[in-house]
């Protein structure tokens, strides 16, 4: 989980990613930002994001996008 709020707060170190559960409803991540957390995540986690996953719902909070990962982990 360390690693995916380095990745996180790099793109936005205002921000408090262990407390923040509205990133994509109160629109403090956009289209790009999503990119490059997909892109990240690729690159340090070695895993793909399907397209089926890319909903709000899994960029919501970096809870989510943990779960995410693990749970594709977890398929491989």
């Amino acid at each position: 989980m360390d690693e995916l709020l380095e990745i996180l707060t790099d793109l936005h170190p205002e921000v408090d990613f262990e407390l923040e559960t509205g990133l994509i409803d109160n629109k403090i991540l956009d289209s790009f930002d999503i990119i490059t957390i997909i892109s990240e995540i690729a690159d340090n986690f070695d895993i793909a994001i399907p397209a089926k996953e890319i909903i709000p719902e899994n960029f919501n909070s970096a809870e989510a996008l943990w779960a995410l990962i693990e749970k594709l982990e977890d398929e491989e």
